[in-house]
C-alpha cells in the first residue's frame, strides 16, 4: 500500500472542520498535517515545503474543498508525479484546484528550488510557479482528474472577499481574464448580500485599489493586508457574518441538490470515444472532455492496452479507471467498442482536408515505426505505433495520396454506422472555431466558462471570436 500525507491548508474558512474531516474520509491518510493560518501564501507555501515527509504521495488540500469522492482508491494506482483534481467551483464552474496529488520526489525538488526574485508569477501562485520549475527538468507535465469535489461553496462573506479579491489580481492576463468576465456575466446578482454580489463587490475594490501598473512589492503588499481590507469593508457596509458552518448543513444542501451534475469517478456516465483521426483536433478533444468530467486517455499506449487489443480483447482494463478513449486507438475498433460499452457516446473530430494533410506530413517527420531502442517502454510505444498506424492507414509512413482515401473513406464509413443513431454521434470542427457549444449539449453537461482549449491547431483571432461568442449565446 502507499504510503500518503495530508497537508491540510485552512484560514479561518467557514468550512474548515467540515473540509478536514472529509478529506480524512476520502483519503485515509497515514499522516495529517495542517497549515493553520499561514498568510500570505508564499510563507504558507515555504512551511508547507519543510514537512519531513516519509510518505510516497503527498496530498494539498485547501479548507475550501469538500470532498465527496473516495481518492485513497485512485492515488493507490497513481504513479503520475503531479495530479490537478477538477472541481465544481461555486462562481467559476468546472476547473482545477484546491486539491493537488503530488509525489513525493517532486515535493522534494519544489523544496529546492530557488525562489525567484521579484517574479509575479511567484507572488500570485508561488505554490504553482515552484511546482513548474521543479517539473520543467523533470521532463514531465501534469495530469489532470476529475473528482466530486465542491468548491468555495458555503464560505463566509470575509473569506469571499479576500479570495475575490486576490482572483482579479491573478485575473490579469488575457487567458485568466477572459475566464473572469465570463463567470461574472453568469452570476445573477441579487440587491441583497450573497455569495455572488460579495464576489463582485471584492473584484471591483481590487480593480480600485491596485493600479495595473502596480509593482510585484506592491501586489504583495495589498495580498499581505487583506484580512485587514476584508475587516474594513465589512465594517463599512454593515454586514453581519454567516453562522458556523455544520455536516447538516452540507447533508441539506445536497438533499436539495441530489440532481445536480456529479462529475466524479463513482458519477453516472457514459463512456466517450473520440474517432477523429489524428491531427483533427483530438488532444484538444481530450481536454475540453476534461472540464466536462470525463477522463478521457488520449492515444494511450501502455503495455496492457497493446496486448488486449492486438488480441482483440474489448473489454480494456485502462477503460476500469478511464470514461474513454481519443484519438487513433479507437478507430479501428469503435464497433467493437460500441457493442462491449452500450449506451456509449461517440466524437468524430473533422478538419479541411487539405489542412489536414499538411499537418500530417509535418507529424510524421522524425516519427519512425522502427527504431533500436533498450527502453522497454519505448518498446511497447514502437509496437503500438505500428499496430495502429497498419491498421488505421494501411502503412507505416506518411503517404499524401493514401492518406487522403483513408480520410474520406473513415469519415464515410462514421457516417453510415451512426446514420441511425443521431443522438449517440457528434460531428465537430474543433479546428475551425467550433467548440463547447456543440460538445456541452451532446454530453448533457453544462456549458463552461473556460475557453475551449486548443493544443494544436492555432485558431485565428476571427475563429476565436466567433467560438466566443457561439458559447456565450448557448449559455
Amino acid at each position: 500500500m502507499a504510503k500518503i500525507d495530508l497537508v491540510f491548508r485552512q484560514i479561518d474558512e467557514r468550512t474548515r472542520d467540515v473540509a478536514l474531516e472529509l478529506a480524512k474520509e476520502a483519503i485515509r491518510p497515514d499522516n495529517v498535517y495542517i497549515i493553520d493560518d499561514v498568510r500570505p501564501f508564499t510563507e504558507c507555501v515555504n512551511q508547507m515545503l519543510k514537512i519531513p515527509h516519509d510518505c510516497d504521495y503527498v496530498v494539498y488540500v485547501d479548507a475550501d474543498c469538500l470532498i465527496l469522492d473516495d481518492l485513497r482508491e485512485f492515488i493507490e494506482t497513481c504513479d503520475a508525479p503531479y495530479v490537478d483534481a477538477y472541481v465544481s467551483d461555486r462562481f467559476r464552474g468546472r476547473l482545477h484546484c484546491g486539491v493537488h496529488i503530488t509525489r513525493i520526489d517532486l515535493v522534494r525538488r519544489m523544496a529546492a528550488v530557488d525562489i525567484p526574485k521579484d517574479d509575479m508569477k511567484y507572488v500570485l501562485r508561488p505554490e504553482s510557479r515552484l511546482r513548474n520549475l521543479a517539473m520543467k527538468p523533470m521532463g514531465v507535465a501534469k495530469q489532470f482528474r476529475n473528482f466530486d469535489i465542491l468548491h468555495d461553496h458555503f464560505q463566509s462573506y470575509r473569506h469571499i472577499f479576500m479570495k475575490y479579491a486576490l482572483r482579479e489580481l491573478r485575473s490579469r492576463t488575457k487567458d485568466q481574464g477572459v475566464r473572469l468576465r465570463r463567470s461574472m456575466e453568469r452570476w445573477a446578482v441579487e440587491d441583497k448580500w450573497c455569495d455572488l454580489k460579495m464576489a463582485k463587490h471584492a473584484v471591483d475594490y481590487a480593480r480600485g485599489k491596485v493600479p495595473l501598473d502596480s509593482s510585484p512589492d506592491e501586489v504583495h503588499r495589498f495580498i499581505e493586508a487583506l484580512p485587514e481590507h476584508a475587516a474594513a469593508e465589512m465594517a463599512r457596509l454593515g454586514l453581519e457574518e454567516k453562522p458556523d458552518f455544520t455536516r447538516g448543513e452540507l447533508e441539506d444542501w445536497l438533499q436539495e441538490n441530489r440532481g445536480r451534475v456529479e462529475y466524479g469517478a463513482s458519477a453516472d456516465k457514459p463512456k466517450v470515444f473520440g474517432l477523429g483521426l489524428s491531427r483533427t483536433g483530438t488532444r484538444s478533444l481530450t481536454a475540453a472532455l476534461q472540464v466536462l468530467g470525463f477522463d478521457c486517455s488520449h492515444y494511450p499506449i501502455d503495455e496492457d492496452t497493446y496486448t488486449e487489443l492486438s488480441n482483440a480483447q474489448y473489454d480494456l482494463t485502462l477503460l476500469k479507471y478511464h470514461d474513454g478513449l481519443t484519438d487513433i486507438t479507437t478507430i479501428p475498433f469503435y464497433k467493437q467498442l460500441d457493442r462491449q460499452y452500450p449506451g456509449s457516446k461517440f466524437i468524430l473530430t473533422v478538419r479541411d482536408k487539405d489542412s489536414w494533410l499538411g499537418s500530417c506530413a509535418r507529424h510524421y517527420f522524425n516519427r519512425p515505426a522502427f527504431k533500436e531502442t533498450s527502453d522497454p517502454d519505448e518498446e511497447v510505444h514502437l509496437h503500438m505505433r505500428r499496430f495502429l498506424r497498419a491498421a488505421v492507414y494501411g502503412c507505416y509512413n506518411f503517404d499524401k495520396h493514401r492518406f487522403s482515401d483513408v480520410y474520406d473513406d473513415h469519415v464515410r464509413q462514421v457516417m453510415e454506422y451512426f446514420k441511425d443513431r443521431p443522438d449517440d454521434l457528434l460531428v465537430i470542427d474543433i479546428c475551425s472555431g467550433e467548440g463547447f457549444e456543440k460538445l456541452s449539449p451532446f454530453l448533457e453537461r453544462p456549458v463552461p466558462t473556460e475557453v475551449f482549449p486548443h493544443k494544436g491547431a492555432v485558431l485565428s483571432r476571427r475563429m476565436l471570436a466567433e467560438q466566443q461568442a457561439r458559447s456565450e449565446a448557448v449559455a
